[in-house]
C-alpha cells in the first residue's frame, strides 16, 4: 500500500527562530560572516531577500574558488550547500511567512500534520521548483504525454541516452513478455517499455517517493496494470527470470568530499557488482541486458575505472552484444560552469547477454 511508504521530505525545524534576520536592510558582509560562524540566518519581510542573500552569498564564495576544473565546482558547490543551508525560512499555515512569496503546493501534501515549522532557504527553493515541474509537467522527447515529476523524485534534464535508448527498442525484435526497470525514478524507461509493446515491466526504486509519485501518475488506467512497482534495493522483491533487465545506473563515483550523496548521481563501489550477480540470477538464457551509461567519471579525471568493461573483462558473467556510443550535445551556453570536458563526452547503450561456456 502507498500509505505505508514514508516519504523522503526536508525535516521540519522547530528549534526556536535565528536571532539573527536578514531583512534586506541588513549589511549582507555581516549576514556572510555570520553564516561563516556557523550562525543560522532568518529571511524576514520578502522572499526576494532570501534570493538576494543566496546570489551575494554564491559570489562571494566565487571568489574565493577559482571554479575552473570539475574538483574544483565540486569544492565550491559544497561549500555553498554548508552556508545557504544555515539560512532559514517561516512556515506558518503550510504557506511561506514573507511577501510576494510563491505558493507551494507540496508544503500541504508532504506536512498534513504540521502547519508551522522553519525550513531553509535552499529546501524551499527545491520545493518551489518541484511544485512548478509538477503542476505544469515536463515535455519528455521520447513519451506522447507530460511527465508530472513527484517531489524528490529523479527526472533527467539531458535527453542523449533516451533517445538511443528509444532507438534500440524501435529494432528489438524479441520477446516482450516482461521487463525489468532497475531504479524506475520518474518512470521514463518503464513507459517506453509500455508505448513499445512490452506486456509487464517490473520496476524497482530505493527512493519512496518514486515509487509513491509514479503510483499517483498511473492512477487505475491500463498503464498500473502494465507497470508493477517495488520500492527496494536493485531488484527489491522481483525473483523470476525475464528477457529483459534494463538499468540506467548513476554515472559518477562517490568520493568521501560528496555530502548528502545522491544517489541518482553517484554510486558506491559495490553497486555494480551487486547488480551483475543479481542480474546473472534474473536473466533468461536468451535474455538482453542493457546498462545506459556515459564516459563522464573518465573525462572528469574522476576515475580511470569503467564499472561495465570491468565487469565484461573480469566478471565472468556476460558478453557484449553491442555497444552504442553517441556524442551528447554541447553544454548550454547561459551554464557558467566550465565544462570544456561535454565535448569529449559520450553516451553509452550496452547491451550484454550471458557469457556462454
Amino acid at each position: 500500500m502507498t500509505e505505508a511508504i514514508k516519504i523522503n521530505k526536508p525535516e521540519p525545524i522547530t528549534s526556536a527562530k535565528p536571532k539573527v534576520v536578514f531583512d534586506g536592510t541588513t549589511d549582507i558582509k555581516l549576514s556572510i560572516e555570520a553564516l561563516e560562524a556557523g550562525k543560522q540566518v532568518l529571511i524576514t519581510a520578502f522572499y526576494s531577500n532570501g534570493l538576494l542573500l543566496m546570489k551575494e552569498l554564491k559570489a562571494h564564495l566565487q571568489k574565493k574558488f577559482s571554479n575552473t576544473t570539475f574538483q574544483e565546482q565540486r569544492e565550491f558547490r559544497a561549500a555553498y550547500h554548508k552556508l545557504s543551508n544555515l539560512v532559514l525560512i517561516e512556515i506558518a499555515g503550510n504557506k511561506l511567512a514573507l511577501k510576494k512569496a510563491p505558493f507551494i503546493g507540496w508544503l500541504e501534501e508532504l506536512y498534513p500534520e504540521k502547519s508551522d515549522f522553519l525550513l531553509t532557504f535552499p529546501q524551499v527553493q527545491g520545493l518551489n521548483s518541484s511544485w512548478e515541474w509538477y503542476k505544469n509537467g515536463i515535455s519528455i522527447p521520447v513519451l506522447r504525454n507530460k511527465l508530472h515529476p513527484y517531489y524528490g523524485t529523479y527526472f533527467p534534464t539531458r535527453f542523449d541516452h533516451l533517445a538511443q535508448f528509444d532507438q534500440w527498442l524501435k529494432r528489438y525484435t524479441g520477446p516482450k513478455k516482461t521487463a525489468i526497470d532497475i531504479g524506475v525514478g520518474s518512470g521514463i524507461l518503464a513507459l517506453q517499455m509500455v508505448q513499445y509493446g512490452f506486456q509487464k515491466v517490473f520496476g524497482t526504486d530505493s527512493n519512496p517517493n518514486a515509487i509513491v509519485g509514479l503510483k499517483a501518475y498511473m492512477g487505475d488506467t491500463k498503464l498500473s496494470r502494465k507497470i508493477e512497482l517495488d520500492l527496494g534495493h536493485l531488484f527489491g522483491k522481483w525473483e523470476k527470470q525475464t528477457e529483459l533487465i534494463v538499468f540506467n545506473p548513476p554515472w559518477l563515483p562517490a568520493s568521501n568530499a560528496v555530502e548528502n550523496l545522491d544517489t541518482g548521481i553517484y554510486y558506491n563501489e559495490k553497486l555494480f557488482p551487486e547488480f551483475f550477480a543479481e542480474a546473472k540470477k534474473r536473466l533468461l538464457p536468451d535474455g538482453k541486458l542493457l546498462l545506459l551509461f556515459s564516459n563522464l567519471a573518465q573525462i572528469t579525471e574522476l576515475t580511470k575505472e569503467h564499472p561495465i568493461e570491468k565487469e565484461l573483462a573480469e566478471g565472468g558473467r556476460f558478453q557484449l552484444a553491442r555497444c552504442f556510443k553517441k556524442s551528447v550535445k554541447p553544454a548550454s551556453k547561459k551554464t557558467k560552469r566550465d565544462q570544456n570536458w561535454r565535448a569529449e563526452e559520450v553516451v553509452e547503450l550496452w547491451e550484454l547477454t550471458h557469457k556462454k561456456a
